[in-house]
């Protein structure tokens, strides 16, 4: 066996103890997952014994990782990492699933020696497989085990995750499934029937099955795997509530805690001290502590020049974004870069990209879900990593995804084309009017909307320089070059993109327009209208739709009437940031949002405004009706 770090003998004994962990911690927490916790928690302290991650290696780069992707078996992973020193064990134990503790009911990056927060199931496998890629990218010699429950390979996006974990050649990457075979409602035959070997080896990965309580079992599979130039599978027996006789083979305690008098049963059962009280009395003292401060490295990028586009004719902000992109990686050529798509690279256009770098392009397929996680981790492995699709697709469909990226604190720069009534002919389920609103449901992450190709070329450039997770949304068709009264292009190349800031593009006196991204075009075409009609207005641009600056607001409410034009949901996009905003600064000005009021229809996108009433004429003649 490879580099095994206890005896058999000290990880049997570690194993009767941790047990007695898990119950004493769901107990006096009133809630957690018990039963699961004991069935994977032999799988854990082999693997805590075997891989290479310590306490004193686990921020090293070529440490081995560990995904626990059944976020809910946090009992366990606690007991077996507290155990062995990674933090106080007493502290899992006492404030497990505290208000203010880091050892929440499903596991956190916080708590050390965990990689990625997981709970939402069948996310692990992409996890592990983005991990698995960052190693392979970067030359590193570590391997990923990422441990799943049965019940969660019901899940689609596991199939995903196999499909591209095969295609890439992530023979790093070995999954350990705890086969306990029951789930919150019963047997895993019954709730969903599956063939958990027959679906791995459909998608070309090896498969192992082993006795998962017999440590020289699973130490023999993981030689096994790790000698494998294919991705592995390990199937683990195992028993659920293992060591407790009542509790064994019981789906009632999956998700129940014991009761204080059934955990003085099991502990005595397992020949443990019942020290309940001791960790009762800590838990009443509880003070949250003050959170531990990490600041990740993130790659040094030059930015570059940006490329000049001139007023002669439109360009759509997705051209500009894929020609920024290949240009950075052109300007960068010693930096982990590393693009995503699912199947629309001559779309989005990240082909060029592509076609210059690519070692560095990953074609996830239809397979939106995979993709937007493994991105993260990528993103997360100190490489500049985008992920670009569609917006229903990369927003709508992956939200759920998105949020744990966020969760994760990743660095993600997600950009997203055919936004908003733009995408036109395509209809309602393509025309992706609330992604303003999702994204800014998601507290890390900062929306920022270009209005032409000269802006757009200096965001993409400013968001791949900085850390954290940033979202572009672009629309489809090409954009007039914004320029002011003179002619002269606003984003040229004498403007530097500042974060936060809004544009002040025209003068007036009437009221204020506010427009972002493709509409900015459009707020301008409306100034013209109504300044034939004798009528003065002001026009802004608000890009950084995540932080208005109150200066600028203050600037935009001395007009007492504020329109705000958007291609978005009329309740929850940037009109209802700005009223919001305007509130928050005790500003007394009325907004007017002009936006959509229900589901596109079918149409060229001029057709499609005009059905909405958001054409400039349309727009010029509603605000007449309010300031004369």
């Amino acid at each position: 066996m490879m580099n095994v770090r206890f005896s058999i003998e000290r990880l049997t004994e570690l194993s009767r103890i941790c047990k007695g962990d898990i119950i004493k911690m769901t107990t006096i927490a009133k809630s957690g997952h018990p039963g699961g916790s004991m069935s994977s928690l032999d799988l854990y302290l082999a693997l805590y014994a075997y891989a290479n991650i310590t306490p004193e290696n686990r921020l090293k780069e070529n440490r081995d990782r560990v995904v626990i992707s059944h976020g809910h078996t946090a009992p366990g992973i606690y007991s077996v990492l507290g155990r062995l020193e990674f933090f106080n064990i007493d502290n899992a134990i006492a404030y497990f699933r505290k208000a203010g503790s880091i050892f929440e009911g499903h596991i956190e990056p916080e708590v050390p020696g965990i990689e990625w927060a997981t709970g939402n199931l069948g996310q692990g496998l992409s996890a592990g497989a983005g991990f698995a890629l960052a190693g392979k990218q970067k030359g590193l010699d570590y391997n990923v085990y990422v441990c799943m429950g049965d019940g969660e390979q019901q899940k689609g996006q596991l199939t995903e995750a196999r499909r591209f974990a095969k295609k890439y050649g992530l023979s790093n990457i070995t999954a350990l499934v705890d086969y306990n075979q029951l789930q919150i409602s019963g047997s895993v035959h019954d709730v969903m029937p599956q063939n958990i070997k027959a679906n791995y080896e459909s998608d070309s990965w090896d498969v192992l099955e082993i006795n998962g309580h017999d440590f020289n079992e699973i130490f023999r599979a993981l030689d096994k795997a790790n000698a494998n130039d294919n991705p592995t599978v390990i199937i683990a027996h195992t028993v659920m509530g293992h060591g407790v006789p009542f509790m064994e083979n019981d789906e009632g305690f999956h998700g129940k805690a014991l009761a204080y008098d059934e955990c003085g049963k099991a502990l005595e059962q397992l020949g443990l001290e019942n020290d309940l009280d001791k960790y009762i009395k800590m838990r009443e003292g509880f003070v949250s502590p003050d959170p531990e401060i990490f600041h990740p490295n993130y790659p040094h990028i030059r930015r570059g020049d940006s490329i000049f586009y001139s007023k002669e004719k439109p360009v759509a902000c997705r051209n500009a974004y894929g020609t920024a992109l290949a240009d950075l990686a052109q300007k960068n050529k010693n930096t982990q870069f590393a693009v995503f798509d699912c199947d629309l690279a001559g779309s989005v256009k990240t082909s060029q990209f592509a076609k210059e770098n690519p070692c560095k392009f990953y074609q996830g397929g239809i397979q939106e879900h995979n993709t937007a996680v493994i991105a993260g981790v990528m993103s997360k492995e100190n490489v500049v990593t985008f992920f670009s699709d569609f917006g229903v697709f990369g927003v709508d469909e992956t939200y759920n995804q998105q949020r744990l990226n966020d969760i994760n604190k990743t660095n993600l720069k997600l950009v997203t084309t055919h936004v908003g009534l733009n995408v036109g002919e395509d209809g309602k389920t393509h025309q992706c009017i609330d992604y303003i609103s999702l994204m800014s449901n998601l507290y890390g992450f900062r929306i920022i909307i270009p209005a032409d190709a000269n802006q757009a070329d200096k965001i993409i450039r400013y968001i791949s320089s900085m850390s954290g997770n940033f979202y572009v949304p672009i629309g489809r068709s090409g954009t007039d070059i914004i320029t002011d009264e003179q002619g002269n292009e606003i984003y040229g190349k004498n403007y530097m993109f500042r974060y936060g800031s809004a544009d002040h593009l025209r003068e007036g006196n009437g009221a204020a327009l506010i427009a972002t991204g493709v509409m900015v075009e459009k707020a301008l075409k409306v100034h013209e209208i109504l300044k034939k009609q004798r009528i003065s207005i002001d026009v802004w641009n608000i890009s950084s739709i995540s932080e208005i600056q109150g200066d600028d607001l203050k600037k935009i409410a001395m007009h007492k009437n504020i329109f705000t034009y958007e291609d978005h949901n009329v309740n929850t996009g940037m009109g209802s940031i700005v009223a919001s905003k305007m509130n928050q600064f005790h500003l007394d000005a009325y907004v007017h949002p002009f936006g959509v009021t229900h589901y596109g229809v079918s149409g060229s996108s001029e057709d499609v405004y005009a059905y909405f009433h958001l054409d400039p004429d349309s727009v010029a003649e509603k605000i007449t009706t309010f300031i004369k």
